[in-house]
């Protein structure tokens, strides 16, 4: 009988163009490759940000899991940007490396991958959600921001879940308005979660709080 898939927070690395970049990977421990999973992908914010593989799990979706793990019944990637003045999407190569290689190393449905993230996570969301919305089958950005001419019209099919909070000095509520604002514009359908009296952590209540994981999961690209 083969060993049982190691399962948890693992800890993993590739090279893209030159670079080492070191990632997280999350399998629930009932993983068994005798069927396809979903996959979450979290991309961090600026505290997080770093060359060590690790702080990316220390806010937003890894604590989350790890409090209620039965709500997340899914495979949750955890890229880590390296820079804190970098975008996200500098190093879409590296995340969509990332989420290639976990395919080939787990049974995956391709249909159901989705995409989340925090502050420059949601900003990351939302714009290597728009590089590729043939891949990703929702999008969940937090307290994003961003060109809305640029990103929304890729987007006006995929199925969006934006939450901010309305006392949010970093990141101004108005940022999410306009990019939902904008995908509605072209023809899309996106969700907007306001907190009342949130400043920046709008995180914690969106990935403990509401439903989110439940709706990531009602979505797949061939029912989209």
């Amino acid at each position: 009988m083969p060993a049982a898939h190691p399962t948890g927070f693992l800890f993993e690395s590739l090279e893209v163009a030159g670079r080492e970049y070191r990632y997280s990977i999350y399998v629930p421990r009932d993983y068994t490759p005798d069927r396809a999973w979903p996959l979450v992908t979290f991309l961090n914010g600026y505290g997080e940000c770093g060359t060590d593989g690790s702080r990316q799990l220390s806010v937003g979706l890894a604590p989350a899991i790890m409090a209620n793990p039965s709500d997340w019944p899914m495979l949750a990637l955890f890229p880590q940007k390296p820079h804190h003045n970098d975008l996200w999407e500098d190093h879409d190569d590296a995340v969509m490396a990332m989420v290639h290689k976990t395919q080939t190393e787990y049974n995956l449905d391709g249909s159901r991958l989705t995409l989340t993230g925090l502050s420059q996570g949601g900003r990351g969301t939302w714009a290597i959600g728009a590089l590729h919305p043939d891949v990703w089958a929702a999008l969940a950005p937090i307290c994003g921001y961003g060109d809305p001419d640029a990103f929304a019209p890729p987007l006006a099919h995929t199925p969006i879940w934006c939450f901010h909070g309305d006392a949010d000095t970093t990141v101004k509520l108005e940022q999410s308005q306009r990019l939902t604002q904008a995908v509605n514009d072209a023809g899309g359908d996106p969700k907007l979660t306001i907190y009342p009296g949130v400043g920046h952590n709008s995180w914690d209540k969106a990935y403990r709080d509401e439903n989110l994981a439940a709706w990531l999961l009602s979505h797949s690209r061939s029912a989209s």
